[in-house]
């Protein structure tokens, strides 16, 4: 059974920093690209960043170039979000998904052949 699993949201004050994980089971790090996602209250959901399987190359959407870090340690199974310099408008459900495309983190920052999900940690960025 195929599992992801995110924590380490919570209440961060604006310019703070807060990483967040994702655990994953039953699925190999090594063969899937993983992506995070968050979906703010009332909008649509939208990614945030990629990491591939094949060669560990890293993507982000352009809001959070710069201060936000994905990065995985297979051994674990697990990838993370380093989130810096927080802002209120970071506040959001966030998400983390995997893909075993070949492809891997082709169609970031779609959520196009995200097979697997977890259900999300929130992240609140308020004084």
């Amino acid at each position: 059974q195929v599992q992801l699993v995110e924590s380490g949201g919570g209440l961060v004050q604006p310019g703070g920093s807060l990483r967040v994980s994702c655990l994953v089971s039953g699925i190999d790090l090594d063969y899937y690209s993983i992506g995070w996602f968050r979906q703010a209250p009332g909008k649509e959901r939208e990614g945030v960043s990629c990491i591939s399987s094949s060669d560990g190359r890293t993507y982000y959407a352009d809001s959070w170039k710069g201060r936000f870090t994905i990065s995985r340690d297979n051994a674990k199974n697990a990838v993370y979000l380093q989130m810096n310099s927080l802002k209120p408008e970071d506040t959001a459900v966030y998400y983390c998904a995997a893909t075993g495309l070949s492809s891997g983190c082709r169609y970031f920052p779609g959520d196009f052949g995200m097979d697997y999900w977890g259900k999300g940690t929130l992240v609140t960025v308020s004084s």
